[in-house]
């Protein structure tokens, strides 16, 4: 074993964690650990922001809003908005290339939830490539861990009691104690809590079981977005390929095994309507029809644009043996993004002293119960630059000799595939308190049947279930087939926290959110 002393430790090299970093480079010493591929280079629609002459902010909060069903919080909605357009305007500036009109202006195109034309983009549908690109070069001089895991947080003397103080980081067979007066959680979502999911397979929920073993407070977790048009390829389970959302922005439309183009009527929005609609209004056609996908028509918009704005889409069809530009695109549902996540203020702080969280892992109230497309990596990149601005001004000078440590709970591996399959059973598109039931029970005698630590997935699904079980309405992408309308009483948060044994404890808030 060896040992590193830091200023702040971030968890996750994504656009959230590099935002952070790179807002610290210049100023304090910064560990930057990762497990490996994390979703951020894998976004392909592009950036939310209003950047067009003819945009407002007012007018992207009130997409969100709309989007978000009632639960978005107001200032943290109104931060993400406001200061979005700079922090795009500073990526260009570190060189990032996104796409241009003939004119030299930001090219922008339409996704679902929006009614205006605001999602800028690069590499026609590699925008995260390019952010990656970009923030990595940002941050090349810091130090860095890669292919490495937080197995433990852990805790010292703080100024105001006691505060995490660092980690115990497991690269190959080496275990590594970090002192830092600030450790960050960028861990980004769940994905592969689930069977099947967007995310790159290092994407398992590590942040959310370190935070409520640290003591920290999850906030509407129940609420799992589920991408409705991820490649279907024939029943294969771990990460799909994902269809962007901007081909319907750009004209694609979805239709049954008949042909018959199902969103038509079905919302105002048709084909464009918010993620959790339409990915409901899918799998209600995959049980009607007894199929396990539908298809996405994107032949009318032409080879020549495909070619130019979804030059990844077309190969990860294409290695599938289907030619997107002649025929229709098999798709379907799954897992794609954690609206909610560890509680932070607007500045990225947890309840826990010492302990901060930003991006997916996150819950900043900015998604509410469903996530507007392409506002997660705004997200990164707005609240990742104000948790670097608050450690600036809270971590003034030099780092203070290590600190006495205690662990917290070691992530230890056990029967993750079967919470996996538990997870995907019961908390998928839709939902029913019998099921949620029966998920917990299995849990449960899971638990008891070997008597080890619980592994990332069991507290994750856990969690996820437990929040779920607890929210009788539906609402966003929480969708309760036992409690199908939405309640005005429920406009309120389903807080998550760390049980001495067993599963994770549920709290309702008391009084409805101030959203």
């Amino acid at each position: 074993m060896s040992d590193e002393d830091v200023d702040v430790l971030v968890v996750g090299a994504g656009v959230a964690g590099l935002s952070v970093a790179a807002g610290l480079a210049a100023t304090r010493r910064v560990m930057i650990v990762d497990k490996g591929d994390g979703s951020t280079r894998w976004a392909q629609g592009g950036i939310a922001g209003a950047v067009a002459a003819d945009d407002d902010p007012r007018d992207h909060a009130a997409d969100t809003a709309a989007a978000g069903a009632g639960l978005c919080a107001d200032r943290p909605l109104a931060v993400l908005v406001e200061e979005g357009p700079l922090r795009l305007a500073e990526l260009i500036a570190a060189g990032a290339r996104f796409d241009r009109e003939a004119g030299g202006a930001l090219a922008t195109t339409l996704e679902g939830g929006h009614h205006r034309r605001r999602v800028v983009h690069a590499g026609g549908d590699a925008t995260g490539a390019e952010v990656a690109r970009v923030l990595t070069a940002a941050t090349r001089g810091l130090t860095r861990m890669g292919d490495a895991t937080v197995v433990e947080l852990t805790r010292g003397p703080g100024r105001c009691g006691p505060q995490v103080t660092g980690a115990l980081v497991r690269q190959g067979d080496r275990l590594v104690p970090i002192t830092a007066r600030a450790v960050v959680l960028a861990t980004g979502g769940i994905g592969h809590a689930y069977p099947a999911s967007t995310n790159p397979a290092a994407v398992t929920g590590d942040g959310l079981a370190l935070a409520l073993q640290a003591g920290a407070t999850l906030t509407d977790i129940e609420f799992v977005q589920f991408h409705p048009t991820v490649l279907h390829t024939g029943g294969r389970l771990g990460q799909l390929p994902l269809v962007s959302e901007a081909l319907r922005g750009e004209g694609a439309v979805l239709r049954d095994a008949a042909g018959v183009a199902f969103m038509a009527g079905r919302h105002p929005l048709a084909d464009l309507a918010a993620r959790d609609v339409v990915a409901r209004e899918i799998h209600a056609v995959l049980q009607r029809d007894g199929v396990d996908h539908v298809h996405l028509d994107a032949t009318a918009l032409g080879s020549e644009l495909l070619r130019h704005r979804f030059p990844t889409v077309l190969a990860a069809c294409a290695a599938v043996g289907v030619d997107a530009t002649r025929e229709p695109i098999p798709v379907a549902p799954a897992q794609h993004f954690l609206c909610g996540g560890v509680a932070t203020d607007r500045w990225g702080a947890t309840d826990v002293p010492g302990l901060y969280a930003v991006g997916e892992v996150a819950a900043t109230g900015v998604h509410g119960a469903n996530r507007l497309a392409s506002n997660s990596l705004l997200e990164g990149l707005v609240f990742g630059r104000r948790v670097a601005a608050r450690l600036t001004l809270e971590l003034p000078g030099a780092a203070r000799g290590t600190l006495p440590a205690a662990p917290i709970a070691r992530v230890v591996p056990r029967s993750a595939d079967v919470a996996r399959e538990v997870l995907g059973r019961y908390a998928g598109v839709r939902r029913s308190g019998a099921g949620l039931a029966a998920g917990l029970a299995e849990l449960a005698a899971l638990e008891r049947a070997d008597g080890l630590p619980a592994p990332t997935e069991w507290t994750v699904a856990g969690a996820v279930l437990a929040a779920a079980a607890a929210r009788t309405e539906s609402r966003g992408c929480h969708y309760r087939d036992d409690h199908p309308l939405r309640s005005e009483w429920w406009r309120r948060s389903v807080h998550v926290h760390r049980a001495e044994t067993g599963l994770p404890a549920v709290v309702v808030d008391d009084v409805a959110s101030a959203a």
